[in-house]
């Protein structure tokens, strides 16, 4: 029997993840929607021609009998609440990013989760399932480059809206790298730094774009992170890590090169959910394969929680202009 699934926030990744349920992958269909906009949420499955019923609260559609296992998509600061009411109900769930918006929420679901004996929390770090950051971890497994010592990267957007203010550098976007980094270098971080370099022209006044975070590894691996988020020209995620022996790049996304006219051209992509596509479709598969065989195994709720400390230390260090010590407790065994 397919996988009942229940999607609690209908924006772009809301739509696009039911796309990809009811359209691309197996095992599961859309029964139920709920957003705080009902008329969204109903355009929607109209839109999408789901066979899914409308819900007008989050927590009902949880609770409802004609959904196994929910997806919060909803607004980062609804996502603990949904998904605590997920575990109590003992039913899975995909939690997109932030987990929660601070460590000590992140924390109550981790506690929460260990509680219940069984895991039923996977995040939406999608990362570690794209097919160019495989390639460097596994690189880095076989010790291609020796030890890695540094690693030099970069997160640009074309633009941001002006809700988009300062901190959200940190808790929106640069999130990513602080999960995939610590897969791909089996490593935590020790400390972190945010300086800023000129602003350019194209940001607003609450919002302090570029910005450079550094951060440093248990093992001594020194990290840069350029964030730039109005950078104009595409969509561009850049990792270059620096071993003892040589360098590993990320690759970059396939594209046609194009000699026309006097030029040699290719496209940069300006769509995040592009960029990234094959990456969502395996780790949704993944957790609808997990669901079904009662076994969770993608980015856990540590693994948020881990990513959180981090994001509230980098957040610390946008305010302060110091360097901020990072303090992780060994994982529990229950995530082993």
């Amino acid at each position: 029997m397919p996988l009942r699934v229940g999607i609690i926030g209908t924006g772009a990744i809301g739509r696009d993840h039911s796309r990809r349920i009811n359209n691309v992958l197996t095992g599961a269909h859309v029964s139920a929607v709920n957003d705080v906009n009902v008329e969204q949420a109903q355009k929607a499955v109209d839109d999408l021609d789901l066979k899914a019923e409308v819900f007008a609260n989050g927590h009902e559609l949880i609770q409802s009998n004609a959904v196994d296992a929910v997806l919060v998509t909803s607004w980062g600061p609804t996502h603990e609440e949904f998904v605590l009411s997920a575990i109590a109900a003992g039913k899975p769930v995909f939690c997109e990013k932030p987990l929660a918006t601070t460590a000590e929420g992140c924390k109550r679901i981790v506690d929460a989760e260990i509680a219940t004996g069984k895991r039923l929390v996977q995040v939406g770090f999608m990362r570690p399932y794209d097919s160019g950051y495989q390639l460097l971890k596994n690189a880095l497994t076989i010790g291609e480059i020796g030890d890695p010592l540094m690693v030099h990267c970069a997160h640009r957007n074309p633009e941001v809206p002006e809700s988009y203010v300062t901190p959200m550098a940190i808790q929106d976007t640069l999130i990513h790298e602080l999960d995939v980094l610590r897969w791909l270098l089996d490593d935590d971080y020790v400390s972190a730094q945010v300086i800023y370099p000129r602003r350019t022209r194209f940001t607003h006044s609450k919002l302090a774009d570029p910005q450079i975070v550094l951060l440093e590894t248990k093992r001594g691996i020194r990290i840069d992170v350029e964030v730039f988020v109005n950078c104009k020209y595409g969509y561009d995620i850049q990792c270059s890590v620096v071993g003892e022996l040589g360098v590993l790049n990320l690759p970059e996304p396939q594209s046609l090169l194009v000699r026309k006219e006097a030029s040699l051209a290719t496209n940069i992509l300006t769509d995040w959910k592009q960029r990234f596509i094959k990456a969502y479709d395996v780790e949704l598969q993944e957790f609808i394969n997990g669901c079904l065989n009662s076994s969770i195994t993608g980015p856990s709720a540590w693994d948020g929680y881990a990513a959180s400390v981090a994001s509230d230390a980098c957040v610390e260090a946008q305010e302060t202009g110091a360097i901020i010590p990072i303090s992780m407790a060994d994982k529990p065994s229950f995530y082993s």
